[in-house]
């Protein structure tokens, strides 16, 4: 926490000296020799560390806010720290969290967009995302609790019972913008509000920036609604495609000035066109869930399936004594090949038996 307030040097630059040393204690336990350890060491850095007193005195703070307020603060070594992010280059090295999403779940996406959405943009949402309830039931929406197309994708992910996840450009002491408060209390319940910024940070206009980028990196896809020539939404897209993430746009109409950002970046291959959540869930490869969500809406459930195999009676015996395993564990619990084992759970999945959680962990439905 101390080594992120030293940020007159770019958060990669903190992220390559953490790996570099091993961990922040050793950058910390060099900080009055940080030259031998780091011969190329910078100016800034060297300035930085020199002051790590105060930031550690401010760090220590946080910690105590946060213990009150039920703020979890998530390192990047730790196994709840999102996983897509952590492949980012830049990613921060601490996040705090307030909220009660899996934040490794086994899809997400964000929606950005312009601030001045149109009754166009919103009605897109709205199919969108109601579509994709079905299609992709466990899926979890990040976006920026920013006016417009931000809260509008919040929104409407709480209306279909959806997990959503509020990126700040600020501490989790303080909600802007003020108007979206109860939409933020509501997504702590429903997925959450996530930040790299300690208390008191005041969302100016950097912090939006460098936001985005946790945006996009959370994400397997970024999703642009409407967008002016010049915006933030294009920002994170720019961001997503320098993580090798998927982006996609809606199209508007030919010169209406907030369907022009995401026009142009359709013409010039820096998104795919997507007109429904069926073209985004195809593009994606994620079938699969289609599937699933058809068995769902036809009321298959487990109970109507008291006829299990051997080896799917071993693997619910198995959940039943230990839920929430990892494929490992439960080739071990049941004797069966791993091969064996996960074409049976993801059979066992289509039935409504199973659901596939982060990191090769399967949950019980149920139990």
């Amino acid at each position: 926490m101390a080594l992120t307030r030293m940020d007159r040097f770019h958060p990669a630059g903190v992220r390559e000296l953490y790996k570099r040393l091993g961990s922040a204690t050793a950058v910390m336990a060099h900080r009055n020799n940080i030259r031998e350890a780091i011969p190329d060491a910078s100016r800034y850095l060297i300035e930085g560390l020199a002051n790590a007193d105060a930031a550690l005195a401010r760090a220590e703070e946080e910690m105590e806010y946060d213990r009150k307020h039920n703020i979890a603060i998530i390192d990047i070594s730790d196994e709840r720290y999102p996983q897509r992010l952590r492949e980012c280059a830049d990613a921060p090295l601490v996040l705090y969290y307030l909220g009660t999403a899996d934040l490794n779940p086994r899809h997400t996406i964000n929606i950005v967009g312009t601030r001045r959405c149109t009754n166009y943009g919103r009605d897109l949402i709205k199919a969108f995302v109601t579509d994709l309830r079905e299609l992709c039931p466990e899926v979890l929406i990040f976006s920026g609790l920013a006016y417009g197309i931000d809260i509008c994708a919040h929104t409407e992910a709480l209306d279909n019972s959806l997990e959503t996840v509020g990126v700040l450009a600020h501490g989790l002491d303080d909600i802007y913008p003020r108007v979206h408060r109860d939409t933020a209390i509501a997504m702590i319940h429903q997925g959450g509000l996530l930040t790299e910024y300690m208390t008191h940070t005041q969302p100016v206009a950097k912090n939006f920036v460098s936001r985005n980028r946790i945006v996009a990196g959370c994400s397997d896809a970024t999703i642009i609604v409407e967008s002016a020539a010049k915006g933030g939404g294009l920002i994170t897209c720019s961001m997503a495609r320098s993580y090798n993430r998927d982006v996609f746009a809606f199209p508007g109409a030919v010169g209406a000035k907030y369907s022009e950002g995401c026009n142009n970046l359709i013409r010039d291959n820096g998104a795919a066109l997507i007109t429904s959540a069926y073209d985004f869930v195809n593009a994606m490869g994620w079938n699969d869930d289609v599937r699933l969500a058809e068995a769902r809406k036809k009321g298959i459930q487990r109970d109507f399936f008291p006829d299990l195999s051997e080896g799917e009676q071993a693997i619910v015996d198995a959940l039943k004594d230990t839920n929430d395993q990892h494929l490992n564990m439960l080739s071990a619990a049941t004797s069966l090949p791993v091969g064996q084992l996960s074409a049976m759970l993801f059979e066992m999945e289509l039935k409504g038996i199973v659901k596939p959680l982060a990191g090769s962990i399967y949950h019980l439905i149920g139990h």
